[in-house]
C-alpha cells in the first residue's frame, strides 16, 4: 500500500524544490579532492528528472561531520556534478542566509544550485523530532521560497536531523528516484524475499551482526546466515574454538561476555542455519597458509575464510534464490586474502538470484572485483542499511509517510 509521494506524484514545473542528497564522498587526505564520485552519480537520475521537467533544484547536502579531517565545503561536489550532468551547478557559499536567499530567489525553471555544507548549521546536528526541526531558522527560512522537498538521502536515513526531516513537516514532499531504488530493493529482500534466501554477514561490526541474525532469521527472512569475515572469526569463538591470540585481540573491541552470550544463544536457537568456517587463511609474513578450523589456535592472524569454506558457501548462494551480502570475507586489500570474499560475489551474480550488497568495503571489493554491475542492486547505505535490515524505522522514511498523511488527508 503506497504511503509516500514520489516525483511522479508532485507538479514541480516552475517550482522550487529542496533537493536533500547524501553526497558524502570519500577524499583524498592530501588533497581534499573527491576520490569517489559514485554518490554524485547515484543521484544523476533523480537531478535530469527534476530539471526536465522545469523545477528550479536547491541541493542540500554534507560532507562529513565537524571536527574531521574531511569536513570540508560542498565546492567541489558542485564542480563535478556540473561535470557528470552537463548543466552548471553553482556553488552558493551559504546554507538559509541572505546570499544563499538571493541565490534561490534568483532562480529560473531548469537550473540547479548547491549550498554549503549544512552540517555547517548548529540546528542540523541537534537531536530533534521532525516538528521541532521544522521550527529551525533553516527550515523557515528555505521553505518560504520553496513549493516541494525531495529526498534522496537514504545513506542518511537513519538519522533524524533537521534538513533530512524538518521540511516534511511544511512542504509537500517526495522520494527521489534513488530512495525508491533502495527502498523497492530492501523491501525484495527483507519484506518479500524468495527462497531460499541467503545472507553473507562479515564486516567488523559484530554487534550489530548478531542483532541481524537474529532478525532475518528469528523472522524467517533468511533461510541461512553465512558468517565470513570478522563476524565469522567471532561466531567460531562464541563456538568454542580458540583462535589464537592475535586473531583474538582484533574482536576484543566489541566481543564482549554479552555479545558472546547473544552468539551463543543464536548458535543454540538456529543450529544449522547459521554457517561458519569451516577452514581459515592464515597470514603466514605475507604468505596465505589455508588450514581446518581443528587446526586452531594460531599465532598466526586469520585473514580470510579457507578455501573449502569458500566452495561450500559458494555452493550455498548459488542455490538461492535472494542474497544479501554485506561485510567482506576477508583482507581485501591484500589479493592473496580476497579468495573468499571473490568466491561468494562471484557466486553471487552467476546464480540468478535477486542480489544486494551494501557497505562501503563490500561495495569497494565488488568495484575492485569488476562485478558491481552484475548485482541485481547496490546500496549506497551504511548505517541506513543496517538499520532497515534490523527492522528499525528510518526518521526520513517515517517523515516522508507523515508528509503524505498530511497532504492526502486534506482531500
Amino acid at each position: 500500500m503506497k504511503d509516500h509521494f514520489t516525483i511522479d506524484d508532485l507538479d514541480v514545473k516552475g517550482k522550487t524544490v529542496i533537493y536533500r542528497v547524501d553526497i558524502n564522498s570519500p577524499l583524498d587526505h592530501d588533497t581534499l579532492d573527491l576520490a569517489n564520485d559514485n554518490r554524485i552519480r547515484e543521484i544523476l537520475p533523480t537531478l535530469h528528472a527534476l530539471l526536465d521537467r522545469g523545477a528550479k533544484v536547491v541541493i542540500l547536502a554534507h560532507q562529513s561531520r565537524p571536527g574531521k579531517w574531511d569536513y570540508t565545503s560542498m565546492e567541489r561536489h558542485a564542480k563535478r556534478a556540473s561535470e557528470l550532468l552537463g548543466t552548471e551547478v553553482p556553488y552558493v557559499n551559504d546554507v538559509c542566509g541572505e546570499v544563499a536567499r538571493k541565490a534561490v530567489s534568483r532562480m529560473r525553471p531548469g537550473e540547479v544550485i548547491m549550498l554549503r555544507n549544512v552540517r555547517d548549521e548548529m540546528c542540523e546536528m541537534e537531536k530533534l523530532d521532525m516538528e521541532e526541526h521544522s521550527r529551525s531558522n533553516m527550515v523557515r527560512e528555505l521553505s518560504a521560497l520553496a513549493d516541494v522537498y525531495v529526498s534522496d538521502a537514504f545513506a542518511a536515513a537513519h538519522r533524524s536531523q533537521c534538513s533530512l526531516v524538518g521540511f516534511q513537516a511544511v512542504l509537500p514532499s517526495a522520494a527521489g528516484l534513488l530512495m525508491e531504488k533502495e527502498l523497492d530493493a530492501l523491501r525484495h529482500v527483507i519484506d518479500s524475499p524468495s527462497h531460499p534466501c541467503v545472507f553473507v554477514l562479515g564486516g567488523s561490526k559484530f554487534a550489530d551482526a548478531i542483532k541481524v541474525v537474529d532478525r532475518v532469521l528469528r523472522d524467517n527472512i533468511a533461510d541461512k546466515v553465512l558468517m565470513v569475515g570478522l563476524a565469522g572469526n567471532a561466531f567460531l569463538k562464541a563456538k568454542g574454538t580458540a583462535l589464537g591470540e592475535s586473531s583474538e585481540r582484533i574482536l576484543m573491541e566489541e566481543f564482549t561476555e554479552d555479545n558472546l552470550r547473544a552468539a551463543k544463544s543464536l548458535l543454540d536457537r538456529y543450529g544449522e542455519r547459521i554457517e561458519t568456517p569451516v577452514d581459515v587463511a592464515l597470514d603466514d609474513n605475507g604468505v596465505r597458509k589455508d588450514v581446518p578450523v581443528s587446526a586452531l589456535p594460531s599465532e598466526l592472524p586469520i585473514s580470510d575464510i579457507g578455501k573449502e569454506t569458500a566452495a561450500r558457501f559458494s555452493d550455498i548462494v548459488s542455490r538461492a534464490c535472494t542474497v544479501f551480502i554485506s561485510g567482506p570475507a576477508g583482507v581485501i586489500e591484500r589479493e592473496e586474502f580476497s579468495l573468499g570474499t571473490k568466491a561468494l560475489m562471484e557466486a553471487t551474480v552467476s546464480s540468478g538470484a535477486f542480489s544486494v550488497i551494501g557497505g562501503g568495503h563490500t561495495v569497494s571489493a565488488a568495484q575492485r572485483y569488476h562485478c558491481c554491475e552484475r548485482f541485481s542492486y547496490v546500496s549506497t547505505g551504511g548505517g541506513a542499511l543496517e538499520n532497515y535490515v534490523m527492522g528499525k524505522k528510518l526518521p526520513v522514511v517515517e517523515a516522508l509517510k507523515a508528509a503524505y498523511a498530511r497532504e492526502t488527508s486534506k482531500g
